[in-house]
Protein backbone atom coordinates (compact mmCIF):
# COMPACT_ATOMS: atom_id res chain seq x y z
CA UNK A 1 0.00 0.00 0.00
CA UNK A 2 1.11 3.57 -0.82
CA UNK A 3 1.24 4.68 2.97
CA UNK A 4 2.48 8.30 1.55
CA UNK A 5 -1.55 8.67 0.95
CA UNK A 6 -3.10 10.62 3.47
CA UNK A 7 -6.66 7.98 3.00
CA UNK A 8 -5.12 5.29 4.32
CA UNK A 9 -1.77 6.51 6.37
CA UNK A 10 -3.74 6.27 9.70
CA UNK A 11 -4.08 2.40 9.24
CA UNK A 12 -1.17 0.11 10.68
CA UNK A 13 -2.37 -2.85 8.12
CA UNK A 14 -3.59 -3.09 4.71
CA UNK A 15 -5.66 -5.92 3.19
CA UNK A 16 -4.75 -5.12 -0.22
CA UNK A 17 -2.93 -2.95 -2.82
CA UNK A 18 -4.33 -2.30 -6.15
CA UNK A 19 -2.34 -0.24 -8.79
CA UNK A 20 -1.97 0.17 -12.65
CA UNK A 21 0.30 -2.92 -12.99
CA UNK A 22 -1.36 -5.49 -10.52
CA UNK A 23 -2.47 -6.20 -7.55
CA UNK A 24 -1.39 -7.82 -3.91
CA UNK A 25 -3.10 -8.95 -1.06
CA UNK A 26 -3.37 -10.44 2.06
CA UNK A 27 -5.04 -13.63 2.69
CA UNK A 28 -5.33 -17.26 4.60
CA UNK A 29 -2.56 -19.68 2.56
CA UNK A 30 -1.62 -23.16 3.85
CA UNK A 31 2.07 -22.93 4.87
CA UNK A 32 2.34 -26.49 4.00
CA UNK A 33 1.09 -25.79 0.11
CA UNK A 34 3.55 -22.83 0.10
CA UNK A 35 6.98 -24.83 0.93
CA UNK A 36 5.87 -27.65 -1.23
CA UNK A 37 5.79 -25.36 -4.05
CA UNK A 38 9.20 -23.85 -3.01
CA UNK A 39 10.16 -27.26 -2.85
CA UNK A 40 8.93 -27.59 -6.81
CA UNK A 41 11.09 -24.59 -7.38
CA UNK A 42 12.49 -21.78 -5.64
CA UNK A 43 10.72 -18.76 -5.55
CA UNK A 44 7.37 -20.08 -6.12
CA UNK A 45 6.27 -19.95 -3.00
CA UNK A 46 7.28 -16.21 -2.39
CA UNK A 47 5.18 -15.73 -5.83
CA UNK A 48 2.17 -17.10 -3.94
CA UNK A 49 2.84 -14.85 -0.81
CA UNK A 50 3.04 -12.18 -3.33
CA UNK A 51 6.75 -11.57 -2.09
CA UNK A 52 7.80 -10.71 -5.44
CA UNK A 53 11.52 -9.59 -5.29
CA UNK A 54 12.41 -12.06 -2.79
CA UNK A 55 10.82 -14.53 -5.38
CA UNK A 56 12.36 -13.64 -8.39
CA UNK A 57 15.77 -13.33 -6.59
CA UNK A 58 15.37 -16.83 -5.51
CA UNK A 59 14.14 -18.18 -8.88
CA UNK A 60 16.81 -16.58 -11.29
CA UNK A 61 19.19 -18.20 -8.66
CA UNK A 62 18.28 -21.86 -9.32
CA UNK A 63 18.08 -21.03 -13.04
CA UNK A 64 21.52 -19.79 -12.55
CA UNK A 65 22.76 -23.09 -10.87
CA UNK A 66 20.87 -25.65 -11.76
CA UNK A 67 22.20 -24.80 -15.27
CA UNK A 68 25.89 -24.82 -13.66
CA UNK A 69 25.46 -28.33 -12.29
CA UNK A 70 23.52 -29.39 -14.93
CA UNK A 71 21.41 -30.72 -12.35
CA UNK A 72 18.11 -31.57 -14.59
CA UNK A 73 20.07 -33.38 -16.53
CA UNK A 74 21.29 -35.68 -13.78
CA UNK A 75 18.16 -35.80 -12.43
CA UNK A 76 16.96 -37.44 -15.61
CA UNK A 77 19.68 -39.62 -16.09
CA UNK A 78 19.01 -40.75 -12.10
CA UNK A 79 15.15 -41.84 -12.97
CA UNK A 80 15.95 -44.19 -15.66
CA UNK A 81 18.71 -45.79 -13.03
CA UNK A 82 21.98 -44.65 -14.68
CA UNK A 83 23.30 -43.66 -11.62
CA UNK A 84 27.34 -43.67 -12.72
CA UNK A 85 26.08 -41.56 -15.40
CA UNK A 86 24.10 -38.97 -13.41
CA UNK A 87 27.48 -38.62 -11.31
CA UNK A 88 29.90 -38.09 -13.81
CA UNK A 89 27.33 -34.88 -15.06
CA UNK A 90 26.67 -33.22 -12.13
CA UNK A 91 29.05 -30.37 -11.90
CA UNK A 92 30.30 -30.89 -8.04
CA UNK A 93 32.10 -27.47 -8.19
CA UNK A 94 28.85 -26.00 -7.50
CA UNK A 95 26.61 -28.44 -6.17
CA UNK A 96 27.21 -26.84 -2.87
CA UNK A 97 26.26 -23.91 -4.16
CA UNK A 98 22.63 -25.16 -4.56
CA UNK A 99 21.70 -27.10 -1.30
CA UNK A 100 21.64 -23.91 1.43
CA UNK A 101 20.01 -21.71 -1.18
CA UNK A 102 17.66 -24.15 -1.76
CA UNK A 103 16.73 -25.34 1.94
CA UNK A 104 16.62 -21.28 2.84
CA UNK A 105 14.03 -21.28 -0.24
CA UNK A 106 11.80 -24.16 1.49
CA UNK A 107 12.24 -22.36 5.21
CA UNK A 108 11.52 -18.50 4.44
CA UNK A 109 8.48 -19.19 2.68
CA UNK A 110 6.56 -21.26 5.14
CA UNK A 111 7.44 -18.67 8.11
CA UNK A 112 6.37 -16.18 5.81
CA UNK A 113 2.87 -17.76 5.12
CA UNK A 114 2.43 -18.22 8.98
CA UNK A 115 3.39 -14.65 9.43
CA UNK A 116 1.07 -13.60 6.57
CA UNK A 117 -1.91 -15.31 8.17
CA UNK A 118 -1.21 -13.51 11.18
CA UNK A 119 -1.19 -10.47 9.19
CA UNK A 120 -3.91 -11.27 7.53
CA UNK A 121 -6.12 -11.58 10.78
CA UNK A 122 -5.20 -8.34 12.17
CA UNK A 123 -5.75 -6.15 8.85
CA UNK A 124 -9.44 -8.03 8.64
CA UNK A 125 -10.20 -7.22 12.03
CA UNK A 126 -9.43 -3.64 11.36
CA UNK A 127 -11.86 -4.06 8.83
CA UNK A 128 -7.94 -1.56 6.70
CA UNK A 129 -9.19 0.27 3.62
CA UNK A 130 -7.95 -0.26 -0.10
CA UNK A 131 -8.43 1.45 -3.17
CA UNK A 132 -10.77 -0.66 -6.04
CA UNK A 133 -9.81 1.82 -8.87
CA UNK A 134 -6.53 3.06 -10.53
CA UNK A 135 -5.93 4.67 -13.57
CA UNK A 136 -2.60 6.73 -15.04
CA UNK A 137 -0.81 7.32 -18.14
CA UNK A 138 -0.23 3.29 -18.93
CA UNK A 139 -3.16 1.47 -17.53
CA UNK A 140 -6.09 0.77 -15.67
CA UNK A 141 -6.59 -1.51 -13.00
CA UNK A 142 -9.75 -2.32 -10.72
CA UNK A 143 -11.34 -4.52 -8.47
CA UNK A 144 -14.62 -6.86 -10.45
CA UNK A 145 -15.68 -10.21 -10.53
CA UNK A 146 -13.81 -12.99 -12.68
CA UNK A 147 -14.30 -16.66 -13.48
CA UNK A 148 -11.33 -18.96 -11.61
CA UNK A 149 -12.35 -20.99 -14.25
CA UNK A 150 -11.47 -19.26 -17.40
CA UNK A 151 -8.14 -18.25 -15.50
CA UNK A 152 -7.30 -22.10 -15.21
CA UNK A 153 -8.56 -22.82 -19.03
CA UNK A 154 -6.20 -19.59 -20.12
CA UNK A 155 -3.60 -21.05 -18.16
CA UNK A 156 -3.56 -24.37 -19.50
CA UNK A 157 -3.15 -22.50 -23.22
CA UNK A 158 0.09 -20.53 -22.35
CA UNK A 159 1.62 -20.05 -18.92
CA UNK A 160 1.01 -16.49 -18.37
CA UNK A 161 -2.23 -15.91 -19.61
CA UNK A 162 -3.99 -16.68 -16.66
CA UNK A 163 -2.43 -13.78 -14.97
CA UNK A 164 -3.00 -11.29 -17.71
CA UNK A 165 -6.52 -12.14 -17.38
CA UNK A 166 -6.16 -10.60 -13.28
CA UNK A 167 -4.75 -7.96 -14.20
CA UNK A 168 -1.06 -9.25 -12.90
CA UNK A 169 0.93 -7.21 -15.65
CA UNK A 170 4.45 -8.05 -14.36
CA UNK A 171 3.92 -11.55 -12.85
CA UNK A 172 2.60 -12.28 -16.72
CA UNK A 173 5.20 -11.13 -18.03
CA UNK A 174 7.85 -12.58 -16.21
CA UNK A 175 6.15 -16.18 -16.49
CA UNK A 176 5.78 -15.34 -20.47
CA UNK A 177 9.50 -14.69 -21.10
CA UNK A 178 10.68 -17.70 -19.05
CA UNK A 179 8.27 -19.68 -20.88
CA UNK A 180 9.70 -18.55 -24.30
CA UNK A 181 13.28 -19.22 -22.80
CA UNK A 182 12.17 -22.63 -22.07
CA UNK A 183 10.58 -23.48 -24.93
CA UNK A 184 13.75 -21.87 -27.19
CA UNK A 185 16.49 -23.68 -25.32
CA UNK A 186 14.58 -27.24 -24.94
CA UNK A 187 13.38 -27.99 -28.77
CA UNK A 188 9.75 -28.26 -26.37
CA UNK A 189 7.48 -27.36 -29.45
CA UNK A 190 9.26 -29.63 -31.73
CA UNK A 191 9.13 -32.77 -29.48
CA UNK A 192 5.98 -31.81 -28.91
CA UNK A 193 5.17 -31.73 -32.51
CA UNK A 194 7.00 -35.00 -33.26
CA UNK A 195 5.69 -37.24 -30.15
CA UNK A 196 2.53 -35.71 -31.63
CA UNK A 197 2.88 -37.33 -35.01
CA UNK A 198 4.26 -40.64 -33.41
CA UNK A 199 7.98 -40.23 -34.32
CA UNK A 200 8.89 -41.13 -30.37
CA UNK A 201 12.84 -41.83 -31.45
CA UNK A 202 13.13 -38.41 -32.67
CA UNK A 203 10.95 -36.55 -30.55
CA UNK A 204 13.55 -37.79 -27.98
CA UNK A 205 16.07 -36.76 -29.79
CA UNK A 206 15.60 -33.55 -30.54
CA UNK A 207 14.58 -32.45 -26.68
CA UNK A 208 17.08 -31.28 -24.46
CA UNK A 209 16.62 -32.58 -20.96
CA UNK A 210 18.47 -29.78 -18.96
CA UNK A 211 15.67 -27.36 -20.15
CA UNK A 212 12.51 -29.33 -20.75
CA UNK A 213 12.52 -30.29 -17.19
CA UNK A 214 11.63 -27.05 -16.03
CA UNK A 215 8.72 -26.52 -18.11
CA UNK A 216 6.15 -28.96 -15.70
CA UNK A 217 6.91 -26.89 -13.11
CA UNK A 218 6.38 -23.29 -14.61
CA UNK A 219 3.48 -24.66 -16.38
CA UNK A 220 1.85 -26.20 -13.61
CA UNK A 221 2.70 -23.06 -10.96
CA UNK A 222 0.78 -21.06 -13.93
CA UNK A 223 -2.19 -22.70 -13.60
CA UNK A 224 -2.34 -22.78 -9.86
CA UNK A 225 -1.32 -19.91 -9.51
CA UNK A 226 -3.85 -17.87 -11.57
CA UNK A 227 -6.66 -19.85 -10.05
CA UNK A 228 -6.12 -19.41 -6.39
CA UNK A 229 -5.78 -15.67 -7.18
CA UNK A 230 -8.92 -15.28 -8.88
CA UNK A 231 -10.67 -17.04 -6.24
CA UNK A 232 -8.67 -14.69 -3.61
CA UNK A 233 -9.38 -11.45 -5.84
CA UNK A 234 -13.12 -12.34 -6.27
CA UNK A 235 -13.54 -12.37 -2.16
CA UNK A 236 -11.75 -9.30 -1.83
CA UNK A 237 -14.33 -7.61 -4.33
CA UNK A 238 -17.26 -9.42 -1.93
CA UNK A 239 -15.88 -7.57 1.00
CA UNK A 240 -15.25 -4.14 -0.74
CA UNK A 241 -18.51 -4.35 -1.70
CA UNK A 242 -19.92 -5.37 1.64
CA UNK A 243 -18.33 -2.49 3.58
CA UNK A 244 -19.54 -0.06 1.14
CA UNK A 245 -22.86 -0.83 0.82
CA UNK A 246 -22.87 -1.49 4.91
CA UNK A 247 -21.23 2.08 5.20
CA UNK A 248 -23.86 3.66 2.67
CA UNK A 249 -27.19 2.19 3.17
CA UNK A 250 -27.22 0.09 6.21
CA UNK A 251 -29.27 1.97 9.39
CA UNK A 252 -26.41 2.52 12.17
CA UNK A 253 -29.58 1.17 14.55
CA UNK A 254 -29.53 -2.24 12.85
CA UNK A 255 -27.80 -5.10 14.82
CA UNK A 256 -27.55 -8.73 13.94
CA UNK A 257 -27.48 -10.91 16.97
CA UNK A 258 -25.25 -14.12 17.13
CA UNK A 259 -26.90 -17.29 18.57
CA UNK A 260 -30.55 -17.90 20.00
CA UNK A 261 -33.17 -15.13 18.60
CA UNK A 262 -34.33 -12.29 21.33
CA UNK A 263 -37.41 -13.22 22.32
Amino acid sequence: MNNSRKKFRYRRRYLANINAFGSSQLHLRNPLVIALWSVAFPGFGHFLLHKYLRGYALFIWELYINQKTLLNTAMMHSFNGNIQLAKSVLNEKYIYLYIPVYLFAIWDSYRTAVDENKLYLLAKRENAPFPIFVMNTFEVNYIDKKKPWLALVWSLGIPSMGQLYLHRMVSAAFTLIITLMIVEYSNFIEGFHLFFLGDIAASKAVIEPQWVLYMPSIYFFGVYDAYVNTVEHNKLFDREQANYLRKKYQSKDFVVYKGEPVQ
